[in-house]
Parts: structure tokens; C-alpha cells; sequence
């Protein structure tokens, strides 16, 4: 047995330093955290210095007794887990639960997975740093207090299953805000106008100093122009240059790895962390930008050598938070000769990300020259100015352009363009003039880089926290990701050339958005519920202040459960305040009134989310109920939308003997003709779905599903669904690769894709019982029980020991179905009978054959 055991979070940090250690190490991985607060009631006692009752995770006992084991067959234990508060109370944990004792423990800490980091970390090994457990269990224990103690309190004034966190409500805060300024936003117009000029051959823009407010104006502008000698009024011509940004800290690589290579914030960190385990780069979740001296060599190497001596520049970066204590470095290359460091793309792009701006960051500026040109003539009132600028030196531009939030459209941006070299005075000449109109536009919607970007700037979480608040308030349905399609709106244009004038009126999309964050109706509701009756939890300046205590705490100049003492009595009290007296939110909303029957229509959020309400609970006849639509909101609807909801199902009349109705279903809009449901396409109004478009998209229907082949005496059909095109043979589904040409499938390739379906289904069931539903079922990792759509384990015999293949196919049913029991132990209990709803009875559509006389 070796001498020392290290103990680190993962196995691939393990394996990556075992490599580094000679025999007399063996590396161990914990698997993450091992102890946490016990999920069965608050596990705090208030009443003892809100001291914690932690308990080892049920998945962890089997690790704990292994590396107990461990630990008291050597001399020494190192752990050696991450260098932040979080890795600090992983390994406090350890120490607890393993029960070490000090003299043979001892914390090791590195930002960077390198032999030299390695073999550094054990010659200088401190003990575990209290301060810094104790503010991450500060941080753990008032979040706690504020879910544990807020969440019954939503379920009972909002809706059953919510929850509330500290970070987390006010990160849905900032999107609901962020929403309601759009919806109040009131767009207004303005005409810009551009002129083209030249000077021989040589043709450029130039852009009107004003802008016009209406189209009159920028009409007038442009007849002024008619006939006009235009000269150059100016050149300014003075150098510029830019300075390179910062090497990465947490928050700014997850807002440029969601800029340049649209990542998740939740998967840039697992990007990184993998980066991070496998040595290539130092420690992920730091506030730091500074670089070390190695690093800084490293990086005037890798330019030299790339780029040459005249495109370094040493430069030395301050860490303006005070909390950046908790790792030294910024996220860098731990190896800068390496540019290739995976086969995995996404690695290899964040990677490339990294070295980048590391490098870019010990780079010389770049050197340009920028050149103004003003343009007028006699009798016109303003100038047009020509705007370029020409780089002189790339510097760190050769390696890295950091990307904006909002960036110009590249038709609206002329600031990189090529100008003629002109002088003052120069006669030029005039090729055409437009006035385009353009609309103001609302603030934009957050993306997870841009929400980053404003949590760090108000001081709101810190590196850890980001990606599992962003993934939190998705999870929990306060916010969505919506593909939100654009609307068409005409605009104005106004042009002016070889002295005559044309109007014309032209249309684009706008609005359509992708990937952005929307608030949802509950994460609305929610938020304003929380505002209104927990106004210190859901205050910005409240939340920043509580993460400059846990730094005063890892610092040591607060005591942790003192802090939490003077935060819980106010908090508590208005829990129990707004428990007692609150009143049940539910958004409602009075739209107007209903035409055909004069009573109120109302929106809200109801017991199984948004909904249209028409009619009051206390009249003897009960209100009728719609869902809303995914891309409506009780905030927004308006009553002629919320009326349309009720239009639905619509019958329009029978077609060959059966009826055709329009509805709205789960997967969205359909025909349903007989008992065959066909989706109508992506975008079309059901309302707009008259007789003659039903038969056409019955007929398109009817054409798509006609048999194609056959094989074996039945027929074959192709189509496209959601994993792509497949082809359909005795009720078997089967997808067509890339590699075959999809429209023009030959008998020979049918015959072959078949074939291999049919191959690969009678490898896949070891036994099947159909009228039960359950099946024992080879997957890719293993054999396994399905029971209807549930996938199960085979469970290990009494011994604990596995069941061999020849002993998974001899299982009887009876013992599948107590493993069954085992994982869904209410499996096989029948549900009460519900009574079934009565159907809703389609409306029907008047048409010139069913109209009464």
C-alpha cells in the first residue's frame, strides 16, 4: 500500500496527477462534494447558532468506506481538492467524515494540473483555511433559510411546487424588468441618410450629420440636393489605437464563449473544467486577471516565435475585485507552445479561446489611422461626413478581436472602410442619395452572456454560482429560451439619383430573436410576488452586500453564523407577516368584455398555468377556460386574442364522408380528418384554415404517406419527423443516414436499411412480455428493464453480485417485476378511476352550404 494518499474531486483530476506522483502515491477521487445539509426538514438549528446537521450523501457511503480505508492504511493524507471556498469546504468535509486526524492531513493547493504545480503544491501544504468553509457555509446555510422557509409560502399564496432562491429570484428579476421595459418601449421612426460619392473611380459612403423625424423633412433634404456641387469641407486625419482586454476571468470567458461560440453558460464550464482536469489550462472559476511571471514568459515565447519581437508587450493586469483572493491567476494556457490540445471540437475551441486571449493580452497595441471627410455644397444645410480608418499595425489584433454584446449591422457600419486620399476643397462627385427610414429599438432581451455581465457588475453571486443560477430558473420554468419567429413591417424609402427622386416602400422582419431569456407568466408572478412582500431579499444593493460579508468572512473579519443571525430574524418575520396576511396572487388581469355574452374576460395564472378566463367563479354558470398559447402572455394578450382561444376546436364540414375539424394540440396547430391528425406547417394561423386549404393539406398529406416500395408484400412510406428522415415498413421506424440520397431511395438501399432494422431489433430484446409492457432490453451501456416508457436497472442478486447474460435470460417475470417494485414501488397499484371529462364539442364554421335560409 502506498505511503500517501491524495484525494482530489474527480477521477479525471486524478488520473491526470497519479501520472505526475511516483509509487509511493496512489490518487483518489471523492466524486464531488460527500456531505451536504440532510434533505429531510431544514437540517439547521436555529436555536444553536444556526449550527448545520450534515449528513453523508446516500451515493457517497460506498466512496467515504473505501477511502476510510484507505486513509487508515497510509501516513499520510493530502487534499488536494480546487483552491476556492467551495474546494476548501470538499476538503473540510473529507476531514470530517473520514474522521483524519491533524498530524497525518495535510492541504495541498494549485491552479494549474502540471508536474511543477504538483510537486510545488506537496512541498508547501498548509492546513484547511476555516475562513474560507465557513463563508461557503455561510453562503450554504442562508440559502437554505431562504428556500426552506420562502418556498411553502409561494406554494400557498402562487401555486403548488415553486421555489425561491437568494440569487436566483433576482437574476429573474433583472429579465422580468428587462421585459416589461420592451413591452413599454414605444418605438419612434427617423430617416437616415447616406450618400455615395466618388472621386475618379474610387466610390464611398458618407452619412448625413442629422437625422430626419419624418418623411417630409428627409424629402425636402433630398430635393435640396437636386443639382448640388458637392466639395470636400474638411479632412481630419490623426492616429489611434486600441489596447488588448484582459486575460479570462470566470465571467468574462462565459460571456465570450456564448458571443463567438454560442455556449451555454452551464456548458463552457463543463468545457473548462474538463480543460482544466486534463492540465491544459489553469483553474476555471477565478475573479483574476492577473498572470504570473511563468505565464508571462510562456507568453512572450509563443509571440516571438509566431509573430515576432515587435508585436510583444509585457503588461501586468490589476484585479479590481476585492474578492478575487480566491485564485491567483486568470484562466490561462498552462502550456503555451501547445495550440492543439483535443479531437473533441468544443474543447479544442475554447481552448483556442483561451490561448488566444492570453496571448493577445502580453501584446503590443494596434496602431491606426483615422480619417474624417466633410462633405457639403452650396445651398444644402448640413454636411455628410465620410468616416474610415486604415490599421497601421495589427498588434494584438493579429491574434484576437473581442466581440460586443450588441454589435452594428455591417450594411449600417462604415467606419472600417477605405477612403480616397482627398484635400480640402476637392470637387466630388454626387452618384445617389437615401433617405432610409428607420425605427428606434427596444432595449435587447438578456442572453446568458449579457445576464452574466450584469450580475458581475452588481456584485450579484460569483464564478460558481453563474452557470447553476442560469440553469436553475430555466429548470424551474421562471425563464425560457424562446425562438420568437419575426413580424413583417414596411418602411420608407426616399432616393435620390441623376437629379430625380423615387419613393418606394419596402418590408422587413423584425423582432425575431433566438436564444434570448424571457420571463415566463409563474417566473412574473413569482418575482412580483417576492418584490412585494420580501423587498430586502429581492434588493440588488441587499444581494451584493451579502456576498461582500462572505468575503469578510473567507477574509476572517466576520464571524459567519453571526452574520446569519442578524440576516434571519428581520427575514423570518416577514415570513410569517406575509403568510398570515398576503393575499393569493394570481396576475389577474381584466381584458375587456366578451361580445356574445357581455361578460368580463379575464387572464391570470391558474392552478396548471397561464389561462383565459371569460365569466366570474361566483356566477351560478361556471366561466369557460382557454390555455394560453407558448408565445402569449396574461401580461400582453390582448381580448381579441384571448376570444380567438376560444374558437377552437372549429368544424368546417365533411370531406368523403368524414368530418374535418381544426384544432390546437400539444404539438400545435392540426386537421383532424376522421381519426387521422395532420400538424399544420410551422406559422400558419388554425384560424385562417378555410375548406378548400383543409382538402389541400389532407391531400399533401395523403401524398407524402402513399407507398414509395415494398418489401416482403407490405408497403413502405418515408417521411421526416423529428430526428430527421425515416422510412416506415410494418410499423417499423427506421432513419435514413446523410449518407443515402433521401429523395431518391433505390429498392436496393431500402431493402438494405430494412434489413439492418430488422437485424438490429432481434438483437435488441434478451426477453419480452408485451401485454405487461415490460421487456429486458440490450442497450449501448448494458442490459437493462423497460417497463413502458421507464428504462430500469437489473438489479444485483442477494449477494450483490451481477446476474450473468445467461442468467438475465432465464429471469422469470415474476422476479423482473419485483425489481420493478424496487425502483417505482407504486408500479403496478391501479389509480382511481377518474370520471372522464366530457368532450368539447367542436364549433362549426358557416359555409355556403350550411347556411340557413
Amino acid at each position: 500500500m502506498a505511503k500517501n494518499l491524495v484525494i482530489v474531486e474527480s477521477p479525471a483530476k486524478a488520473k491526470t496527477i497519479e501520472g505526475f506522483l511516483g509509487k509511493d502515491f496512489i490518487v483518489k477521487s471523492s466524486y464531488g462534494h460527500v456531505r451536504d445539509l440532510s434533505e429531510k426538514g431544514i437540517s439547521i438549528e436555529i436555536d444553536k447558532g444556526f449550527l448545520p446537521n450534515y449528513e453523508i450523501s446516500a451515493d457517497k457511503k460506498k466512496v467515504i468506506s473505501e477511502l476510510k480505508k484507505l486513509a487508515d492504511q497510509s501516513e499520510t493524507v493530502w487534499l488536494a481538492s480546487d483552491e476556492d471556498r467551495e474546494g476548501e469546504a470538499i476538503s473540510w468535509h473529507l476531514y470530517e467524515s473520514l474522521k483524519l486526524k491533524p498530524e497525518k492531513t495535510k492541504r495541498i493547493v494549485f491552479n494549474e494540473i502540471t508536474k511543477k504545480a504538483i510537486l510545488s503544491a506537496i512541498e508547501k501544504p498548509r492546513n484547511i483555511d476555516l475562513n474560507l468553509v465557513n463563508a461557503q457555509q455561510a453562503r450554504r446555510v442562508l440559502d437554505r433559510l431562504v428556500g426552506y422557509e420562502i418556498s411553502p409560502v409561494l406554494w400557498k399564496k402562487v401555486k403548488p411546487s415553486l421555489s425561491a432562491g437568494r440569487v436566483q429570484s433576482v437574476a429573474v428579476k433583472l429579465i422580468v424588468e428587462r421585459e416589461r421595459e420592451r413591452n413599454a418601449f414605444k418605438s419612434t421612426s427617423s430617416f437616415k441618410v447616406t450618400g455615395k460619392f466618388a472621386e475618379s473611380s474610387k466610390e464611398f459612403k458618407a452619412e448625413l450629420a442629422v437625422k430626419f423625424d419624418n418623411e417630409g423633412k428627409a424629402e425636402d433634404f433630398l430635393k435640396s440636393c437636386m443639382g448640388a456641387q458637392f466639395k470636400v469641407d474638411n479632412v481630419e486625419t490623426k492616429p489611434a489605437k486600441r489596447t488588448p482586454a484582459a486575460p479570462f476571468t470566470t465571467s468574462t470567458l462565459q460571456q465570450e464563449a456564448g458571443r463567438k461560440l454560442g455556449y451555454t453558460v452551464q456548458r463552457t464550464m463543463q468545457i473548462a473544467q474538463r480543460l482544466y482536469e486534463e492540465g491544459f489550462i489553469t483553474y476555471m472559476r477565478t475573479d483574476s486577471v492577473n498572470l504570473s511571471d511563468t505565464a508571462i514568459q510562456g507568453a512572450e515565447s509563443a509571440i516571438v516565435s509566431n509573430y515576432g519581437k515587435g508585436f510583444h508587450q509585457v503588461r501586468k493586469y490589476a484585479t479590481k475585485s476585492k474578492g478575487a483572493q480566491e485564485a491567483h491567476e486568470a484562466i490561462r494556457p498552462t502550456y503555451f507552445e501547445k495550440q492543439h490540445v483535443s479531437s473533441d471540437s468544443s474543447m479544442q475551441k475554447l481552448y483556442e479561446l483561451i490561448w488566444k486571449r492570453t496571448v493577445a493580452s502580453q501584446m503590443a497595441d494596434a496602431r491606426l489611422e483615422k480619417t474624417q471627410i466633410d462633405i457639403k455644397a452650396a445651398g444644402v444645410s448640413e454636411k455628410f461626413v465620410a468616416s474610415g480608418e486604415v490599421i497601421k499595425f495589427e498588434g494584438f489584433l493579429k491574434v484576437y478581436i473581442e466581440e460586443k454584446d450588441e454589435d452594428l449591422d455591417e450594411s449600417e457600419n462604415t467606419q472600417d472602410q477605405n477612403l480616397p486620399a482627398l484635400q480640402k476643397g476637392q470637387s466630388l462627385t454626387c452618384n445617389e442619395i437615401t433617405a432610409v427610414q428607420r425605427f428606434s429599438m427596444p432595449p435587447a432581451k438578456y442572453t446568458e452572456a449579457g445576464l452574466v455581465k450584469k450580475l458581475e457588475e452588481l456584485g450579484i453571486g460569483r464564478p460558481s454560482t453563474y452557470a447553476p443560477t442560469i440553469s436553475t430558473i430555466q429548470k424551474r420554468g421562471y425563464v425560457e429560451k424562446k425562438e420568437i419567429e419575426g413580424v413583417k413591417r414596411n418602411y420608407s424609402v426616399i432616393t435620390l439619383k441623376n437629379d430625380s427622386l423615387k419613393k418606394e416602400t419596402k418590408s422587413e422582419n423584425t423582432g425575431a430573436e433566438k436564444g434570448k431569456l424571457s420571463p415566463t407568466d409563474i417566473g412574473i408572478l413569482v418575482t412580483d410576488f417576492l418584490s412585494e412582500n420580501f423587498k430586502q431579499i429581492m434588493d440588488y444593493h441587499f444581494t451584493a452586500k451579502v456576498e461582500k460579508e462572505f468575503d469578510d468572512i473567507a477574509e476572517g473579519n466576520l464571524v459567519w453564523n453571526k452574520m446569519i443571525e442578524e440576516f434571519y430574524g428581520p427575514f423570518h418575520n416577514s415570513v410569517e407577516f406575509t403568510e398570515k396576511n398576503a393575499e393569493r396572487a394570481r396576475g389577474k388581469r381584466e381584458l375587456g368584455k366578451d361580445p356574445a355574452t357581455g361578460k368580463s374576460v379575464y387572464a391570470l395564472v391558474g392552478r396548471y398555468g397561464p389561462m383565459v378566463q371569460i365569466g366570474e367563479t361566483e356566477d351560478e354558470e361556471k366561466p369557460k377556460y382557454a390555455t394560453i398559447k407558448s408565445n402569449q402572455s396574461i401580461e400582453t394578450i390582448t381580448l381579441e386574442d384571448a376570444l380567438s382561444l376560444f374558437r377552437l376546436p372549429l368544424s368546417l364540414g365533411d370531406f368523403e364522408g368524414k368530418e374535418i375539424i381544426i384544432g390546437e394540440g400539444r404539438f400545435g396547430p392540426y386537421v383532424k380528418w376522421g381519426e387521422q391528425f395532420i400538424s399544420l406547417p410551422r406559422g400558419e394561423d388554425p384560424l385562417s384554415v378555410d375548406m378548400s386549404r383543409a382538402i389541400e393539406v389532407i391531400k399533401e398529406k395523403q401524398e407524402t404517406d402513399a407507398p414509395i416500395a415494398s418489401y416482403q408484400n407490405k408497403p413502405v412510406t418515408k417521411g421526416k419527423g423529428r430526428f430527421g428522415p425515416f422510412i416506415k415498413w410494418d410499423n417499423l421506424f427506421i432513419n435514413v443516414p446523410k449518407a443515402y440520397n433521401f429523395d431518391n431511395l433505390s429498392q436496393k438501399e431500402i431493402e438494405e436499411l430494412i434489413s439492418k432494422k430488422i437485424e438490429k431489433e432481434s438483437n435488441r430484446f434478451i426477453q419480452q412480455w408485451e401485454d405487461e409492457k415490460i421487456a429486458l432490453e440490450n442497450g449501448r451501456w448494458g442490459p437493462f428493464i423497460r417497463f413502458g416508457k421507464n428504462m430500469l436497472k437489473i438489479l444485483p442478486k442477494e449477494d450483490k453480485s451481477k446476474y450473468a447474460p445467461e442468467e438475465i435470460a432465464a429471469l422469470s417475470l415474476e422476479e423482473v417485476k419485483k425489481m420493478i417494485v424496487a425502483q417505482m414501488p407504486e408500479a403496478f397499484e391501479k389509480a382511481p378511476k377518474k370520471k372522464a371529462a366530457p368532450k368539447k364539442k367542436a364549433a362549426t364554421k358557416s359555409t355556403a352550404k350550411t347556411k340557413k335560409k
